[in-house]
């Protein structure tokens, strides 16, 4: 009795895939709207396709993350073994599947691309596992959504490299061991204290990615601006990095969007001056708040005197819902100084009142000043 399905004979219908491999493989049939590329396309991929580096050396930031990989990467090579397991954590747009793909390039191996939720049977997650090349690379995103059932899969594989499944129900059930390649699973969470301890304690390597400083986040700037030919000054990178709230996701994507206005309403290089006028269209301020942070922040100050207020008050009061503003808005406003979490409520600080342009009372003056 097999426990992974053989594949669906109606061709109208194919199986569903539970992940995806780096490089995507082009549809049987194309779409007589979508011209094919040419050679000259296929040898130079668009630039947009070059954003993510694909050498350690090209990473930027994350200093003390890539002294280690350095050194993992070098011990694997001459023992000739795949790299360790590894969990990558902290937030999101920090560079975490980057990473991943940059570990497979440097060891010389494809790297699979799967996330926890889709991982639902056990089917799903035995097919990855049997399916892995000597030393190739499984990378799970938002590993901490894992089933018990598909975590429980994992144990085995990631110690002993073997997959362990149960044939047949009742007594004539019985527990059979298939030996699996040794490969390496980089695991990727923004939530490592929602991990499992024996899940966690099996990965050899953990490390957290930190939020960029704004000189990292020019030269992020700068390359990919590089790599689009949009033509920018270092003001003009200096301004954007200011405004990407510490990551690179960020950065980028501002980039794409001063861009867009430098093409319809500006001309030339993209300066300093055109860069922040692009982004305040955008209700991007200086600090890289946008609109919805700048309400939220509004209603602490105009409907509660600057707090302290309830989250789920909160919550009705901004139109938002509780989780959103506390996993979502929060953690950056607490970041910068701008709201505090206290045992009755959020509180505006006065570093934020100021910053809207409000004369902050005097208790905020004296609790934060």
């Amino acid at each position: 009795m097999a426990i992974i399905s053989s594949h669906n004979s109606r061709p109208h219908k194919p199986a569903r895939e539970p992940s995806s491999t780096y490089q995507v493989k082009p549809p049987a049939e194309e779409s007589l709207l979508i011209p094919s590329p040419t050679s000259e396309e296929k040898n130079n991929p668009k630039p947009e396709e070059k954003i993510r580096p694909q050498q350690l050396a090209d990473y930027i930031g994350q200093r003390d993350l890539k002294q280690v990989l350095e050194i993992a990467i070098a011990a694997a090579k001459s023992r000739r073994e795949p790299l360790d397991h590894l969990l990558l954590y902290g937030p999101p747009g920090l560079g975490k599947t980057t990473m991943a793909l940059i570990l497979a390039t440097e060891m010389g191996v494809k790297c699979q691309i799967t996330t926890a939720p889709s991982l639902e049977k056990p089917r799903d997650i035995a097919g990855l596992l049997v399916n892995q090349k000597p030393g190739e690379i499984l990378f799970i995103d938002e590993i901490h959504r894992l089933s018990k059932m598909a975590e429980e899969i994992l144990y085995p594989a990631m110690e002993d490299s073997r997959l362990d499944i149960t044939i047949g129900q009742g007594r004539s059930a019985r527990t059979r061991s298939i030996p699996l390649n040794k490969f390496t699973i980089v695991g990727a969470t923004t939530r490592i204290g929602a991990l499992t301890s024996p899940l966690r304690d099996r990965f050899g390597l953990i490390q957290r990615l930190r939020f960029y400083e704004v000189d990292e986040l020019a030269q992020i700037v700068n390359r990919t601006a590089k790599l689009l030919k949009t033509p920018i000054t270092p003001e003009g990178a200096l301004e954007i990095a200011r405004r990407s709230r510490g990551t690179p996701r960020i950065a980028n994507r501002l980039l794409r969007r001063v861009r867009d206005y430098l093409e319809v309403k500006a001309s030339g290089d993209i300066t300093g001056e055109i860069a922040a006028i692009a982004l305040e269209l955008f209700n991007v301020d200086p600090l890289g708040l946008d609109w919805t942070d700048q309400h939220l922040l509004r209603i602490i100050i105009e409907n509660f005197n600057g707090g302290p207020v309830g989250l789920e008050t909160l919550a009705a009061a901004s139109g938002e819902d509780a989780q959103t503003l506390e996993e979502v808005q929060e953690p950056y406003l607490m970041q910068i100084g701008f709201i505090q979490r206290t045992h009755r409520g959020r509180i505006a600080t006065a570093k934020a009142w100021q910053h809207l342009g409000y004369e902050p009372p005097q208790k905020q003056l004296s609790l934060f000043g």
